[in-house]
């Protein structure tokens, strides 16, 4: 098994536009934050964990040609608005896309891009196959996903977890019956905006309080934003086993 982090930016990306600070204008590749996204790779299953609006180009630079699902934490357009460029990907495999997430965000899929779901769709829209995830783990072909529902401010969204892999996303609070679930992880994906804290996002401490209690082999950083300060000032400060997470790296992960 491995994950690659295809982005591992805040919603406006790093470099945001217009902006003059040292991380915007660093020259540094480390610096440089698509949206939040993954792929992961179990054996000949293949997914995806959210669809952001720089898919198009995370597809690209990671050669992906097989996706056998798509796992969506959440609805915000982050990681929601570039579902349409999997259409290649549709083409290429000749079958319907199944996309998995809360009966809520499938909802805003169904509305968003309600082109795919009309009753004679014109040639070239991608086949959407929508289903919900409840509490009970669910599989992939022959993977079981085990949903891990935190909360985004209010706002209830989905980590998964795969295996001794975990993946968690703009996540603000996780409660003890949900962290009870991420026991004996290899490698653990969190969330950390920035170093002061934030009312819907882990800030660094919380994420670092976060691995300390779970204690994965390693934890690597994601949704980070040009406030949390240059890589290479940054990544020195952390423990042993926590990586800031860089644009397009791909991680083993033990089983």
């Amino acid at each position: 098994m491995q994950i690659t982090l295809l982005g591992t930016g805040t919603s406006q990306g790093v470099p945001v536009v217009g902006c003059n600070c040292a991380v915007c204008q660093s020259q540094d590749v480390r610096d440089k934050r698509l949206r939040t996204s993954a792929f992961v790779e179990i054996g000949d299953v293949h997914i995806l964990i959210d669809a952001g609006p720089d898919l198009r180009q995370q597809m690209l630079r990671s050669n992906i040609t097989r996706v056998d699902a798509i796992l969506m934490t959440h609805e915000h357009k982050d990681h929601l608005a570039g579902l349409d460029d999997i259409r290649p990907i549709y083409f290429m495999m000749n079958a319907p896309m199944h996309v998995y997430g809360l009966q809520r965000v499938l909802n805003v899929i169904r509305k968003d891009f309600d082109y795919a779901f009309r009753p004679n769709p014109y040639p070239g829209v991608p086949a959407l196959q929508l289903f919900p995830v409840r509490d009970d783990p669910f599989t992939v072909k022959d993977v079981e996903i085990t949903p891990i529902h935190v909360r985004h401010l209010t706002l209830p969204i989905l980590g998964y977890r795969i295996g001794k892999l975990a993946y968690i996303t703009d996540a603000s609070f996780i409660s003890e019956s949900e962290l009870r679930k991420l026991q004996g992880l290899d490698v653990l994906v969190i969330n950390a905006l920035r170093k002061k804290e934030h009312y819907s996002h882990f800030n660094l401490d919380q994420a670092l309080s976060i691995i300390r209690q779970l204690q994965p082999r390693q934890a690597y950083l994601t949704h980070i934003s040009d406030k949390m300060g240059l890589y290479e000032e940054v990544a020195p400060t952390l423990p042993d086993n926590v990586f800031l997470g860089i644009d397009g790296i791909t991680i083993p992960v033990e089983e």
